[in-house]
């Protein structure tokens, strides 16, 4: 017999004084069918518990950050009035098919570096932009995936260089002839 088996025969066999006894305060009598199995089987429990309800809070916090900046850019952007000549049919009909004024929104940058600039240059994104630019570079807007080049008054293009623009403009191709520019 193992001398820790005969010190849990001894304490099981003791007589408790009452439901308040030194026993019961410490839990009761040992029992040996509690296993180790048991108790990892609780923690890992408990930490996947947690581990779910860290990935809800998360997810939460994440759709509501979402959900706040579309309500926000939503506000800012500036609804386009039209004046009583575009809406009148003969304005309607001499624009050409593929002409229409369409928005777009992206980050001004060139052809040749497009997003990501050389990061080992002590050049800004608009600095870049501008020196590839007169370097035979034509402007570009960004928008994901989509790349478009920019064509129109590229002074008022260069202003904006480098940053988030909303551009008012029709596209025909790849190219869209800018009407209006501003940066978000």
């Amino acid at each position: 017999m193992w001398p820790g088996t005969m010190a849990i025969n001894l304490r099981n066999e003791l007589p408790c004084a009452g439901p308040a006894s030194y026993w019961t305060l410490l839990g009761g009598a040992l029992s040996r069918k509690r296993s180790w199995l048991a108790l990892i089987t609780f923690c890992a429990t408990a930490a996947m518990v947690v581990a779910l309800a860290l990935t809800v809070l998360l997810a939460s916090v994440t759709v509501a950050f979402a959900v706040a900046r579309t309500i926000r850019s939503a506000s800012t952007s500036k609804p386009i009035a039209a004046s009583k000549e575009d809406l009148s049919p003969g304005a309607i009909e001499e624009q050409p098919a593929g002409t229409a004024i369409d928005t777009f929104s992206g980050l001004v940058t060139d052809d040749h570096c497009g997003p990501r600039h050389d990061m080992g240059s002590a050049k800004t994104s608009a600095e870049c932009t501008l020196a590839c630019v007169r370097n035979g570079a034509k402007f570009s807007l960004v928008d994901g995936d989509k790349r478009y080049t920019l064509e129109g008054d590229s002074q008022e293009i260069e202003k904006v260089s480098g940053l988030r623009v909303t551009v008012q403009g029709s596209l025909q191709g790849d190219t869209i002839t800018v009407h209006s520019i501003a940066s978000q």
